[in-house]
């Protein structure tokens, strides 16, 4: 399901920007889902526990503004293509800074908006890594940036995954450390876990904090190389 968040504190804007993506839905040819918000604050709760596809982003709102927004927003790793909604030409180049899909002035141009979001949709349409779990119930696809960090328990493991879910397999942490390897931003850091380095929130010499919250341990012989595997992932070209 492809998502779509708009956000702007000026309710006149939002409406009409709403119907130009309606539209669009309409010959998108894929399930698309299209919310609103009213400010920075509240796409940023949302954000936290939700993954848009598309953020459609009033610059200038009051208290937090959507450039500080989206600063937050990649600060957390959040991939969403953000497309910036302006009245000035003020923000343009500051908004590479936040690896921007787009900047529309106001009023929208629905060619323009349109234009950006095909784009977009043909980007995230890509098939994403997965890896096929196998559950009590058989087998289930799980997309890799779904998961949170993955947890030994005697011959079967849990994966977490960032909704919440939690998911019983069968196997053995081992097998998963083989197809969930740094490269794709997978560390062990502990004989009983394996984390997505993505989904950390923080870390110390011993112990890591999720995003959800659940803190684990670091491994004593692991910590310098957990944390050199963390900075080449979250910070390479």
């Amino acid at each position: 399901m492809f998502e779509i968040v708009i956000c702007d504190d000026d309710s006149a804007c939002l409406e009409q920007t709403c119907q130009l993506v309606n539209d669009w839905k309409a010959t998108a040819g894929t399930p698309i889902i299209v919310k609103t918000m009213e400010s920075g604050d509240k796409l940023l709760e949302y954000c936290a526990k939700n993954r848009p596809d598309v953020i459609l982003l009033d610059i200038m709102m009051p208290l937090l503004n959507g450039m500080d927004a989206a600063r937050e927003l990649r600060e957390h790793n959040l991939i969403s293509k953000i497309i910036f909604l302006t009245t000035s030409p003020e923000f343009a180049i500051e908004s590479y800074d936040v690896d921007a899909s787009g900047y529309l002035l106001k009023p929208v141009d629905r060619e323009k908006l349109y234009k950006l979001l095909d784009k977009c949709l043909s980007a995230v349409s890509k098939p994403a890594d997965s890896i096929a779990v196998h559950t009590a119930f058989g087998y289930q696809n799980v997309l890799m940036h779904h998961i949170e960090f993955i947890e030994a328990q005697n011959k079967k493991v849990r994966l977490a995954l960032y909704d919440g879910q939690r998911l019983e397999a069968i196997g053995t942490l081992s097998y998963y450390e083989k197809l969930l390897t740094v490269e794709k931003g997978f560390f062990k850091c502990h004989r009983s876990y394996i984390v997505y380095m993505p989904a950390v929130e923080h870390f110390s010499a011993t112990e890591l904090v999720t995003k959800s919250g659940t803190k684990i341990s670091i491994s004593r012989g692991l910590s310098k190389s957990f944390q050199d595997a963390y900075f080449s992932y979250m910070f390479k070209e």
